[in-house]
């Protein structure tokens, strides 16, 4: 009460500014000091600053700073969720082409250079509006129709359906290659009811020497897996790389099946993908 009533009549101790224009989230190293003060207390810190010695990439920074052992990023209510959120919208931005066919590559590419920015911003909202395609111009429908001769890549981007069919045509690469696969199965390990995310989310009263550790009450663990992600996604991790290389027998150094061999053998690939 006493600060805030002192904010009235002298200088505030944070002062929010605001503009008509959004704030950049390419090259801009104050974005996140700026929206996450009690993160980074000092100012400094923020992503792709171009005074660091050792470039950093967005994605591989973003890592580290989830992957800190004081946790403080992965324990935020809204970081890793921001930080997801503009991961997408960049391979989205970076990982989208068109594709015409090679008959009409010269005839679209003229056409598509000439039509302005206004026009198909308009033709945007219209369609987003489901406008009838009777009330627009005579522009609009020369841009429809040239965006008709166009597709959409977008296979890099996770969860696009360019991306899964993206994903039908490797494993049918496969089929071609070595041959219809001899096993399916589904990997899907619970951290919820797993002794080893607990030592993962840090709870080392956990003895994971014996067969039938002391486990927390059920409530706990839930809300431990939904308070830190980032474990549940390193145990996945773990336990996948456990199955394949001490049962299957997978050597992932040399990304090649081991001498030994798994319980099936030895294999020549495999496929795997995540929901």
């Amino acid at each position: 009460m006493a600060s805030a009533i002192r904010n009235l009549v002298i200088r505030p101790d944070l002062v929010v500014h605001h503009s008509a224009d959004a704030v950049p989230e390419y090259n801009n190293p104050r974005l996140f000091p700026g929206m996450y003060p009690t993160l980074y207390p000092y100012g400094i810190g923020g992503f792709e600053d171009k005074s660091r010695l050792i470039p950093l990439s967005f994605d591989h920074h973003a890592k580290y700073c989830l992957n800190i052992s004081d946790r403080y990023f992965r324990y935020h209510e809204s970081f890793i969720f921001v930080v997801l959120n503009m991961l997408q919208r960049r391979q989205a931005h970076l990982q989208t082409y068109f594709a015409v066919s090679k008959s009409n590559f010269e005839s679209v590419a003229r056409e598509l250079t000439s039509v302005s920015p206004e026009v198909l911003e308009r033709l945007a909202n219209r369609l987003e509006q489901e406008c009838k395609l009777s009330n627009l111009t005579t522009d609009e429908h020369n841009a429809l129709k040239l965006l008709r001769q166009v597709n959409t890549m977008s296979t890099r981007i996770p969860g696009s359906q360019a991306s899964k069919i993206f994903v039908r045509n490797e494993i049918r690469n496969y089929y071609g290659y070595f041959g219809l696969p001899h096993i399916f199965f589904t990997f899907n390990p619970n951290p919820a009811h797993s002794p080893i995310f607990q030592v993962m989310y840090g709870d080392y009263s956990v003895d994971l020497s014996e067969r039938l550790p002391r486990m927390p009450a059920g409530h706990i663990r839930a809300t431990r897996l939904a308070h830190d992600p980032v474990a549940g996604a390193d145990f996945f991790e773990f336990s996948f790389r456990c199955l394949f290389r001490y049962l299957l027998g997978w050597d992932f150094e040399h990304n090649r099946s081991a001498d030994s061999g798994g319980i099936l053998g030895h294999i020549r690939a495999f496929y795997g993908t995540s929901e």
